[in-house]
């Protein structure tokens, strides 16, 4: 009888929906066990607003997932969202020897990323990841990979993500209630790319824009590197209420206009009345061009928004590979014509592909960042504990605050 596989789990944590990825490595693939959404409660701008409601939602949501899987989640990768995100460059530089004969270990990685983070990130802020972009070994510049080189002064050139502590402390103890220990944060377009982005396109130069309920996360990759990341505290919930307050409608009946009968290309040719309600006996009738109006200058926000973060990291209209729409508002038709026009780079919809397992149902926008969590748990080995064999630990897990995996083993 073949051994039960070890099993990651990715947390999708979202304002208005949680959804989660059950799977493992096999075969080079990522594949898929088990999976679930639902909607999520507690939550303002991708931040906790309560512990109870989130919890409760996450219970709920992961049992389906759990039975889908034949397995009790107790670890998870956790996305995190909201403009509290930051990310900043910095620089360190250390002596690593008094020869040129020394050679560079992990030791000397670790001071140096050390001394590039300390004193340049506020004490009130959690970081989340430091991702190096270049080394220097007695003044060479351009190194990606240091390690077993030879030299005496060694440098760092780094952007280090980073959240408020209180968010961070907010959103682990929210699934701490819910009996999931948060193994590690990841902003939520990072962990999408992760899914949906092919290392060629991080060579060459990409955006991925995950277009969330209440937020729009953005994340640039340049030379194979994490180069900067930016929230926009607006997404598809935002049109849905701007409709339901202009023409006076419930939210469920503007969030039907806007899933059916809206297109990001605004095409005047189609009918110029909307019907809707007929099948539940109250029809109502409504002018595509004033639905079209209130849409159009919501979208012209949002991506308008986006711009200005892609001008202040200097790479708007600098992406080759051009930019990725993820998330629950790429669902929205035509989108992708629109941010074609708005951000005048070439625009695609990002769905996880080369997937395993019971991979269709989340082979959508929407589950790219739930994806994305549990691959980078696959590959950091960030393996749930089984009785009598301890959790191997993500090595980047351990900068995100001490404690994160007392719960595990009190389960068994």
């Amino acid at each position: 009888m073949d051994a039960k596989p070890n099993f990651v789990t990715g947390l999708d944590v979202g304002t208005e929906n949680v959804r989660a990825v059950i799977g493992t490595l096999k075969d080079g693939k990522f594949a898929v066990y088990g999976y679930n959404e639902g909607k999520n409660a507690g939550m303002r701008k991708g931040v906790p607003a309560n512990l109870n409601g989130p919890a409760r939602s996450i219970d709920i949501m992961l049992g389906e997932a759990e039975r889908m899987g034949d397995y009790d989640v107790r670890s998870a990768y956790v996305s995190i969202n909201g403009s509290q995100i930051l990310s900043t460059k910095t620089e360190g530089m250390i002596a690593v020897a008094a020869t040129t004969e020394h050679e560079i270990d992990e030791n000397d990685l670790d001071r140096v990323e050390d001394v590039a983070v300390t004193g340049r990130i506020p004490a009130n802020r959690d970081v989340l990841d430091v991702v190096p972009l270049e080394y220097a070994i007695d003044g060479q510049a351009g190194i990606k990979d240091p390690l077993g080189m030879s030299g005496a002064r060694l440098e760092m050139r780094a952007n280090v993500i980073s959240a408020l502590t209180p968010n961070c402390e907010n959103l682990r103890k929210a699934t701490e209630h819910a009996e999931v220990t948060a193994v590690r944060l990841v902003p939520s377009a990072v962990a999408a790319a992760k899914a949906v982005l092919t290392e060629k396109q991080k060579e060459n130069g990409v955006a991925v824009i995950d277009m969330g309920a209440a937020t729009t996360s953005i994340a640039v990759y340049e030379e194979g590197d994490l180069q900067y990341v930016g929230v926009v505290p607006a997404g598809s919930n935002n049109i849905t209420n701007d409709l339901a307050i202009l023409l006076a409608i419930d939210p469920d009946m503007a969030e039907e206009i806007k899933t059916r009968f809206v297109t990001g290309d605004f095409n005047s040719e189609k009918s110029p009345v909307i019907k809707i309600g007929k099948e539940k006996g109250h029809e109502r009738n409504f002018e595509r061009k004033e639905v079209d109006v209130v849409v159009k200058a919501r979208l012209e926000e949002i991506f308008g928004e986006i711009r200005k973060k892609l001008k202040s990291a200097k790479y708007d209209q600098r992406l080759p590979e051009g930019i990725v729409l993820t998330g629950g508002g790429a669902r929205m038709r035509d989108i992708e014509l629109f941010a074609k026009k708005a951000l005048e780079a070439s625009v695609r919809i990002g769905i996880p592909q080369d997937l395993a397992g019971v991979s269709e149902a989340v082979e959508r926008p929407e589950f790219a960042a739930a994806v994305g969590l549990a691959i980078m748990a696959a590959e950091d080995q960030a393996y749930m504990a089984t009785p009598g064999k301890p959790q191997k630990k993500a090595k980047k897990a351990k900068k995100q605050g001490p404690g994160l995996f007392k719960k595990i083993f009190s389960k068994f």
